[in-house]
């Protein structure tokens, strides 16, 4: 809750969460709701237990509407279906987010963990507003992803963006280039990241306010 507080503080206007973090989305709201204008939380749906993607409508409608009541909102200005399951079509699945989007309980929707292909063919289906999926200097294999969300204003939010904690070592590549610049290797890998399109989200996770006061 600390952690939560001081964010808000620093001038943190967006906080990403999903509904198979456990208790996150309640503690979230437990220390910030009611929220302060311009923060947005972001959230995602559709993930089973075990990590394996469930993108049946009922479920999708589900997760949103536990969301909702764990974060106390009306509406959640982003929501994310955290991987599209290859068992269903997508076009059942991003049917049933237009539903919760046309019944005002979703303002904004977003994709996660989800290739080039499957980008272009929910862009045929509904509006996306941003792609969530792991990307760091050391990580790029999403580069041409990437690329496509630039060219037509989507938001690309790279999770992992400083690889788990392994671009933060000793004796890791960015230890020389981080003492050069009087920086550590962390806002290193942050900034570069920034530096490397207009269109990118990090979300640094931290489990202290030391490592969120340095993000």
């Amino acid at each position: 809750r600390e952690i939560l507080h001081e964010a808000v503080r620093l001038g943190v206007d967006l906080i990403d969460t999903a509904h198979a973090y456990g208790r996150s989305e309640e503690l979230i709201a437990e220390a910030l709701h009611p929220y302060p204008d311009g923060l947005v939380i972001a959230t995602k749906g559709g993930l089973r237990r075990g990590g394996l993607p469930d993108g049946r409508p009922e479920r999708l409608r589900a997760d949103c509407e536990t969301s909702l009541r764990r974060l106390r909102l009306d509406s959640i200005d982003l929501w994310q279906l955290h991987e599209p399951d290859p068992g269903i079509p997508l076009e059942e699945q991003l049917g049933a987010v237009r539903e919760l989007r046309e019944e005002g309980k979703i303002r904004f929707i977003g994709l996660s963990n989800i290739s080039l292909s499957e980008l272009r063919r929910a862009r045929e289906l509904i509006e996306i507003a941003t792609v969530q999926n792991r990307f760091n200097l050391a990580e790029q294999g999403d580069d041409d992803l990437l690329r496509a969300c630039e060219a037509v204003g989507i938001g690309f939010i790279p999770f992992a963006p400083i690889a788990m904690g392994g671009l933060v070592s000793p004796s890791g590549a960015l230890a020389g280039v981080a003492a050069r610049h009087g920086t550590t290797q962390a806002q290193l890998a942050l900034a570069w990241l920034l530096h490397r399109s207009s269109v990118m989200l990090p979300i640094p996770g931290t489990g202290s306010l030391e490592h969120l006061r340095e993000n």
